[in-house]
């Protein structure tokens, strides 16, 4: 049997990781930490992480599933992009190729991990293909936390959770055939204090293109101009056109409220559509 691997890159917003290990804890066989032993970002700036935090580790993992995994994952001579994709791939090896190895954000929330789970149990003989394959949910973007709940991009996109051959270009992607799948993922992308999202902005692997309209767009945009509003996406402003609002003082709370919505998921057409033009793209290749 196939394990279940996750693995988490951690940085400076480390500290979202006690929102989402819980959604995955359960049905993990082994959670990876990938931690840079100098403590560096991407971009080669310090960060810290408070001695508490690992003692809360210790507290949660009360079934020993969590391994620090810390390594120079910050090379000077590359891009933040170059790194991210170096970590990925390094990580993947980690976790060892001959498990789902499924890598998740800090700030990503897998709300029916389970369920997830339960469809690689039954597709263990993709990981046996020769043929290299991506596996994505679909991912919410919470743009902004508000006093009683949040923005959210209104469409979610996809988000490439796990492959069967770690072959990265661009931060998860690779030049594979996509396997789409009505899952859900809460990504805490932008929903944070101005401080935490500047820091975001200037390390993470898309730091040199964000437009120059983005943060000044980010600020002023609340619950009562939202809707008058369009074009939100921070590197082509026009692949975020709409934000919704959903009430809710936690993440519990805007799942919640979130999962009422019978529409909130793409139709099982759309998903199957999606999979038939992979298929086809990919077919002789």
């Amino acid at each position: 049997m196939k394990k279940i691997h996750v693995g988490f890159l951690v940085s400076y917003d480390y500290y979202l990781l006690k929102k989402a290990l819980p959604f995955v804890y359960n049905d993990a066989d082994e959670i990876f930490l990938a931690i840079d032993i100098d403590l560096k970002t991407w971009k080669g700036d310090d960060f810290t992480i408070e001695e508490d935090f690992f003692l809360w580790i210790k507290t949660f993992d009360v079934d020993n599933k969590i391994a620090l995994y810390k390594d120079h994952f910050y090379v000077p001579e590359l891009t933040t992009m170059q790194c991210e994709v170096r970590e990925r791939m390094m990580l993947s090896e980690k976790m060892g190729l001959e498990n789902w190895c499924i890598q998740l954000d800090a700030d990503e929330y897998f709300i029916d991990f389970k369920e997830f789970v339960a469809y690689l149990k039954q597709s263990n003989h993709l990981l046996n293909s020769k043929k290299p394959i991506q596996i994505a949910a679909f991912l919410y973007n919470m743009f902004k936390k508000l006093d009683d709940g949040y923005l959210l991009v209104k469409e979610p996109t996809r988000v490439l959770v796990t492959t069967n051959t770690p072959n990265y270009k661009t931060g998860r992607k690779a030049k594979q055939q996509i396997v789409y799948k009505r899952h859900m993922v809460l990504h805490e992308c932008l929903s944070r204090t101005e401080e935490e999202l500047i820091q975001k902005l200037e390390n993470w692997g898309h730091n040199k293109q964000v437009n120059n309209t983005f943060l000044d767009k980010w600020k002023t945009t609340d619950k009562s101009n939202y809707k008058n509003r369009r074009d939100f996406f921070y590197i082509e402003p026009e692949k975020w056109k709409e934000l919704i609002y959903v009430k809710g003082n936690n993440i519990k709370e805007l799942q919640e409220n979130l999962l009422q919505d019978n529409q909130v998921l793409p139709s099982k057409f759309y998903v199957w559509k999606k999979n038939f033009g992979q298929w086809f793209k990919f077919l002789f290749k």
